[in-house]
């Protein structure tokens, strides 16, 4: 096996076809065992038929593995009960669907379910397979360091670079204090004005009616 093809183990998968408790459509399908090797026998082989229950042989599918995603191989061993993602594609016509792909990679799987148009669900993972698989972390996973991401430092020269904003705020800022200043000044020159007036006026600067 080279650097970059993956590793493939062989399934087979078993689906179960039930009766439909609604108006709209005949049968629910749904996958429900993966069978290790590839079994030899055509696909969508009735296998068995228990009232409104009819199982099937849909196919074989080979799970590829890729030494770059061991990390959601082994987290899905360790997840106490590991699991198998199976999509079927519709067909249009009999039988409904066929087999599409199945992985034992959770993030794969659930893009699956991202087109709506597949059926997708999860089956137990056979033990052979979960020993294969298994063996196949052990000899390529690779702990990724971790690395603590630091905080971006400031830039001294951007630092010192005048904000064009704030220019224009401080220009904006100075015209206003000119302007405030230079009323404060016209009003106390008024008051002077007025003040001289009233000590020039004999009647203290009150106007009379004539």
């Amino acid at each position: 096996m080279s650097a970059l093809s993956p590793a493939k183990i062989a399934v087979g998968v078993v689906v179960e076809r039930r009766k439909a408790q609604s108006p709209w459509i005949d049968f629910t399908w749904q996958p429900v065992t993966a069978l290790p090797g590839m079994p030899d026998a055509l696909p969508w082989t009735l296998l068995a038929q228990d009232g409104d229950s009819t199982t099937f042989y849909a196919g074989a599918a080979e799970i590829e593995l890729y030494r770059t995603e061991t990390t959601n191989y082994r987290g899905n061993l360790a997840s106490g009960a590991p699991m198998l993602w199976v999509a079927l594609r519709p067909t249009g016509v009999e039988p409904p669907y066929e087999l599409f792909a199945v992985t034992a990679d959770p993030a794969e799987g659930e893009a699956w379910t991202e087109a709506g148009t597949d059926l997708v669900d999860v089956v137990p993972m056979p033990e052979s397979v979960h020993a294969a698989i298994d063996a196949f972390v052990a000899e390529h996973h690779v702990e990724q360091p971790f690395h603590k991401r630091e905080r971006d430092r400031a830039d001294p020269e951007a630092l010192a670079r005048p904000d064009p904003c704030r220019r224009r705020e401080n220009e904006r800022a100075g015209k206003l204090h000119h302007a405030l200043v230079a009323a404060q000044a016209r009003g106390g020159a008024r008051c002077r004005r007025d003040e001289g007036c009233s000590r020039a006026r004999p009647d203290g600067g009150k106007r009379t009616s004539r």
